[in-house]
């Protein structure tokens, strides 16, 4: 004998739990049961009275009966204001769950307010293509010699003994002078950098290819969600190190510059959208390259006796800064200069302007301020000790930095000095940007400094300069699920994060973006850097063989200028449109 399978059974006859009404002799039967209660007790009773697998396929059956769609009963409004609080991988998953919900977590509005909170904006056709700054960008100067960087001036209290033998422009010094902890809370490092190698490097004469497409058919209709995705893909190339190479411009180029590069500049003309790249050099010329095609389009000459250390392109207006003391402002409509100004006792090392005002500093330690358009002279700043190498402006405010190691900032309507940031590196200044509140800056000591100025916190890539930062709550550091708030680390104690790996030789050019920074070198390399940590990201090496001067980037490539008279460009889009892009 088997033993007995109570989950099985072979009897057909079951306990009757129904009644046939008087005189039916056929048809459905009638449950005698009326009221909800009993209804409950008449389902049980006939579900304990069958076996486990019908079971089974009755709890099958039964289970989507038991699901709620509480967002599907809400009015979309209410249930779109509920969706606004999630980050942008919820609403990714949110998308997954079924067809109401995915035409919630695709509207337009809510992935419009995640584009703004990141200033990502779209590009209305025959828009502009600007690079996103309050002012220019920061940029390099210029050089006589070509050993020489025009575009640097003496730091303070300089000897012979400390001079570079190949660059005469530019003396540097040792500075065993502690960074004051009232100019800068130093944050810990970041994680380590990726190795980054080009995927492909080739000299050529023109643009990336992806720059000559510029993208696929136009989007009439703004498509935000389109917006976010591109711009989180390009984020993740920056960071993964994924790049094609190019080079605009090489030694010896047919209709391109003969000699050292000093400064450049990214543009967009908002009248046809297309975007160039102006650029300064030693032979005394200003050129503007068309990025779609790698050609030269215009050329500014005939006015400047010397090198071109610095322009500056702003709403159809170009300014340039000379080693001929002259800062000369271009209209771009015309092809001519407009207006010629030599206030300054010797070499304008960088000029800058917005729509209030041109500013321009110099070796001869002062910074002069200029109404704009109309150019009338306002302030003469001759606080520092030394060549005032380089200003950025953000506002009604403008910083300087200088060779005597210091950093100050003035309020750009009154001429005040608020604010003086002495030591601010081990050695003098080479290189500023600025975007209210932050200034990041470069230095002839190898390292960058970050400094929020309105609550003095910040970083360096200084080992000297860092410090514990400030214990808030023990919280732990590891991942954090966006979607449930979850540590993914629980509480192991974090390990101490690696150290920034500096640049080898001067920094001579900073940019300052919303999520990353860029440098240049004489070492000849690029390095990009997360704004918030200081955490070295990107190490682009192999594009240049000389000291680079000029950096310059947006949200799809980074752009590059030095002695070695190449130009290159630093691709991150490639293979993505990004015709619908605001840089």
């Amino acid at each position: 004998m088997f033993p007995t399978d109570e989950g099985f059974t072979d009897d057909d006859l079951l306990t009757p739990l129904t009644e046939r009404s008087p005189g039916q002799s056929g048809g459905n039967p009638v449950i005698v049961a009326r009221t909800v209660r009993e209804r409950e007790e008449l389902a049980y009773s006939i579900l304990a009275s069958l076996p486990r697998a019908s079971l089974a396929v009755l709890q099958a059956r039964i289970a989507p009966l038991l699901k709620l769609d509480i967002v599907g009963l809400l009015p979309p409004e209410t249930a779109l204001h509920i969706f606004s609080y999630l980050p942008y991988q919820s609403l990714m998953t949110c998308a997954l769950v079924s067809r109401r919900w995915r035409n919630i977590a695709d509207d337009q509005s809510l992935w419009k307010s995640l584009c703004l909170a990141r200033k990502w904006e779209w590009r209305v056709p025959l828009q502009t293509f600007q690079l996103t700054s309050d002012s220019c960008p920061e940029g390099p100067l210029g050089n006589e010699v070509d050993s020489d960087d025009e575009g640097m001036g003496d730091e303070e209290d300089s000897d012979g003994d400390n001079v570079r033998a190949e660059d005469s422009g530019f003396v540097s010094m040792d500075v065993d002078v502690p960074l004051p902890s009232s100019s800068s809370a130093i944050l810990p490092a970041g994680p380590g950098p990726s190795s980054l190698q080009a995927r492909s490097s080739r000299t050529r004469h023109s643009a990336p290819s992806v720059l000559q497409s510029g993208g696929g058919a136009p989007h009439l209709r703004p498509n935000f969600k389109l917006l976010h995705q591109t711009h989180v893909r390009l984020r993740s190339r920056f960071v993964g190190g994924s790049y094609t190479l190019s080079n605009l411009q090489t030694r010896g180029a047919p209709n391109s510059h003969s000699n050292t590069i000093y400064c450049l500049q990214l543009y967009t003309y908002p009248e046809t959208g297309t975007q160039v790249l102006f650029t300064g050099s030693k032979d005394r010329t200003i050129r503007e390259w068309d990025l779609s095609t790698g050609s030269v389009v215009r050329v500014l000459e005939g006015v400047h006796e010397s090198s071109v250390l610095s322009i500056c392109v702003h709403r159809g207006i170009l300014a340039s800064a000379s080693s001929d003391r002259r800062v000369v402002v271009w209209d771009l409509a015309s092809n001519e200069p407009v207006k010629t100004i030599q206030d300054h006792d010797d070499s304008v090392l960088c000029v800058r302007f917005d729509d209030r005002r041109l500013v321009s500093c110099s070796k001869d330690r002062t910074v002069r301020t200029y109404s704009f358009p109309d150019l009338k002279p306002q302030h003469i700043l001759s606080a520092h000790r030394a060549a005032v190498n380089a200003v950025a402006i953000s506002n009604n405010q403008l910083v300087s930095v200088s060779g005597d190691r210091s950093l100050r900032l003035w309020d750009a309507d009154t001429g005040a000095l608020l604010r003086t940031f002495e030591n601010h590196h081990r050695r003098g200044i080479a290189s500023v940007d600025y975007r209210h509140p932050y200034v990041l800056s470069g230095s002839s000591d190898k390292h960058i400094r970050l400094v929020d100025v309105s609550t003095l916190q910040g970083w360096s890539t200084s080992p000297s300069a860092d410090k514990p930062p400030p214990v808030v709550a023990d919280l732990g550091r590891g991942v954090v699920c966006e979607a449930c708030g979850n540590n993914a680390s629980g509480s192991e104690p974090s390990q101490p994060p690696p150290r920034r790996r500096a640049h080898e030789d001067l920094v001579r050019s900073v940019a300052l973006g919303s999520e990353f920074v860029v440098s240049g070198s004489y070492d000849f390399t690029v390095k990009v850097w997360d704004r918030q940590t200081g955490a070295l990201i990107a190490d682009l090496a192999g594009g240049h063989t000389g000291r680079i001067f000029c950096v310059g980037f947006d949200y799809t490539k980074i752009v590059s200028c030095g002695e070695d008279q190449r130009i290159c460009i630093w691709d991150f889009s490639h293979g993505i449109d990004t015709s619908f892009i605001k840089l």
